[in-house]
C-alpha cells in the first residue's frame, strides 16, 4: 500500500479510479470518504464528488508527523459495495 505525502497547509484532490476494469458496466451510486483518526486539527474532507468512474475527495489540514487512514466506500448501481484505503502522511514540505 502506497503512502501519499501532504503538507498541512495544502488542500489537494485525492482520487480512486474504480473504472479500471472494476465497474464492468455499472456506475457508482454513492461515495463516502472517512478519515481516521478524527481530530480537530487533523485531515478533513473539504468536499467530495463522483466523476464518472472516479471518486474524488478534496483533503485539507492535518498535523505534521501524523499518518491518516483515508477510506473511500462506494455503492454501485447493482447494489454491490466496496472500499479502498489510502494512507496519507502529513509533513511540512
Amino acid at each position: 500500500m502506497a503512502i501519499f505525502l501532504k503538507d498541512p497547509e495544502a488542500t489537494l484532490d485525492y482520487a480512486v479510479d474504480w473504472s479500471a476494469g472494476y465497474l464492468d458496466g455499472q456506475t457508482i451510486s454513492t461515495s463516502a470518504w472517512a478519515v481516521a483518526p478524527l481530530a480537530a486539527d487533523g485531515v478533513a474532507v473539504a468536499s467530495q464528488l463522483i466523476d464518472g468512474g472516479r471518486t474524488v475527495a478534496l483533503l485539507a489540514g492535518g498535523r505534521p508527523g501524523e499518518t491518516y487512514r483515508i477510506t473511500n466506500s462506494v455503492t454501485l448501481s447493482d447494489g454491490r459495495s466496496d472500499e479502498r484505503i489510502l494512507l496519507l502522511r502529513v509533513e511540512d514540505r
